[in-house]
């Protein structure tokens, strides 16, 4: 089965999919897709090709599946995209622009006027479309402008934070944390002044390192040999200061190896993740995909807007630290095939066995 994403049950029936190809109902795009046994296509249910009728309409849960049964894509390149969607998109390219801008998160209800829009509504719009709420782009484009600065070998700490864009260091400093997960100079000084705690424990897809820093979980590593995890993540922070867990923290890695030998079991700490805006788009898209459910990279690639990145969005998938947590294990090739995984295509079958079984 492929993901349907959070709407999946408001197309549960085939009468409800039906009442969406009629209404072109963009939100049913990643739910399913329609196919015309008289013509032989399939398309999504916003499609603006003419209308069929109900009696030669039958609904798949994916594209794939319409294909397996026989069915070929429209070719209408534009047929999947009606006009307010196409508008949707110009209105928040517009709006990631003047995010990008800005030296400040620009106010939600500023965007929505420029779009025209309810701030209600252009919460939501901006979500669908780049997988990131409009003030999670905005401190994933400061984060990136920041390390990029930062890992430049000329300048000071007070260069880099003006290069991204600031105006001045002390709105900076103001949500440095937010920004790095940890104060400027210590980024680039490898993570010197850090603490991380972490603890290295045995679960039965071998050695799990678990690691935290002030901001939450940072590193949740699977393998062979506990040295080779230590060294990891060494290699993320060598200069941050590695500390053993004492038996609270190491209560809480008993919590991380729960899920994993239990996939349905909630993980309830916070974690601290950092990435550029793109693959933060990927691993919020990863966290929606329900346990029991797999996506192919392209899957994966259309749900965050951008259906040509699926090689993008399987690097995205390899850079992801957080094993289970964020749960990239449950991306598949199209075929539905196992393909690599940064703790082992054995490792990742087993997850998949154990959630399958729930």
């Amino acid at each position: 089965m492929t993901v349907q994403g959070s709407e999946v049950s408001d197309y549960g029936t085939d009468e409800a999919r039906w009442q969406a190809i009629v209404g072109r109902d963009e939100r049913a795009d990643n739910c399913f897709v329609y196919a015309v046994r008289t013509t032989g296509v399939y398309c999504r249910p916003s499609a603006t090709s003419r209308l069929p009728k109900r009696e030669n309409v039958e609904f798949f849960d994916s594209a794939d599946l319409a294909e397996k049964a026989g069915y070929r894509p429209s070719r209408r390149p534009q047929g999947d995209r009606t006009a307010v969607v196409s508008n949707r998109i110009a209105l928040v390219r517009e709006a990631c622009r003047l995010i990008e801008s800005s030296e400040d998160v620009p106010d939600l209800r500023k965007l929505a006027a420029q779009a025209r829009l309810s701030p209600h509504y252009f919460h939501r719009v901006f979500k669908a479309e780049t997988g990131l709420t409009p003030k999670a782009y905005a401190i994933a484009c400061r984060a990136r402008k920041v390390r990029d600065e930062l890992g430049a070998a000329e300048g000071t700490v007070t260069d880099a934070i003006y290069g991204a864009g600031y105006n001045s260091s002390s709105r900076f400093y103001e949500s440095s944390a937010q920004v790095l997960g940890m104060r400027a100079g210590e980024y680039r000084a490898g993570g010197a002044g850090v603490v991380i705690r972490f603890a290295v424990g045995e679960c039965t897809l071998g050695s799990i390192l678990v690691a935290q820093s002030e901001r939450g979980v940072c590193a949740i590593l699977l393998g062979d040999e506990p040295d080779a995890l230590v060294r990891d993540l060494q290699d993320r922070f060598p200069k941050a200061e590695l500390i053993g867990g004492d038996r609270a923290f190491e209560r809480m890695v008993a919590e991380v190896v729960g899920v994993v030998e239990a996939p349905g079991t909630a993980l309830n700490l916070p974690l601290d993740i950092q990435g550029t805006v793109f693959q933060q788009r990927v691993w919020e898209a990863l966290r929606e995909i329900p346990v029991g459910v797999t996506v192919s990279y392209s899957d994966l690639a259309e749900r965050i807007g951008e259906p040509k990145a699926v090689r993008a969005v399987a690097r995205a998938c390899g850079a992801n630290c957080l094993a289970v947590a964020i749960p990239c294990h449950r991306v598949v090739r199209r075929d539905g095939a196992l393909s690599g995984y940064r703790w082992g295509v054995e490792r990742k079958r087993e997850l998949l066995r154990r959630e399958a079984g729930l």
